[in-house]
C-alpha cells in the first residue's frame, strides 16, 4: 500500500471515528507567503501554524499526522446538491 493510501486511509478513519479530534484548517487562512515553481526553486507554502504542530512534524518520535488536504472546487459544489451522479455515494 502506498503512503498515499496509507494516510487516505488514516483521514477517513479519523473522520468517521474521531471527528472532533482532526482539526483542519483552511491554507487560506495561516498563508504568509507563497511563490510558483521557477527554474531556480520549487513552489512553496509559507504557513504560520499553532507550535504543537511544528512539534509533531519536526519531533524525534512518532507524532501526529499531518495532511495538507485538497478538495476540488467541483466536489465543494456538489456537496449541497440533492442529485446523485452516477458513482456518487451517501
Amino acid at each position: 500500500m502506498s503512503v498515499l493510501e496509507d494516510a487516505r486511509q488514516a483521514l477517513a478513519y479519523a473522520l468517521e471515528r474521531y471527528p472532533e479530534r482532526v482539526d483542519a484548517i483552511p491554507v487560506r487562512e495561516i498563508l504568509l507567503d507563497s511563490a510558483r515553481q521557477n527554474p531556480r526553486r520549487p513552489a512553496y507554502l509559507q504557513l504560520a501554524v499553532p507550535d504543537d504542530m511544528v512539534k509533531a512534524v519536526r519531533g524525534g518520535e512518532q507524532g501526529d499526522l499531518v495532511l495538507l488536504v485538497q478538495v476540488p472546487r467541483e466536489v465543494l459544489a456538489r456537496r449541497e446538491s440533492r442529485i446523485l451522479l452516477p458513482g456518487e455515494v451517501r
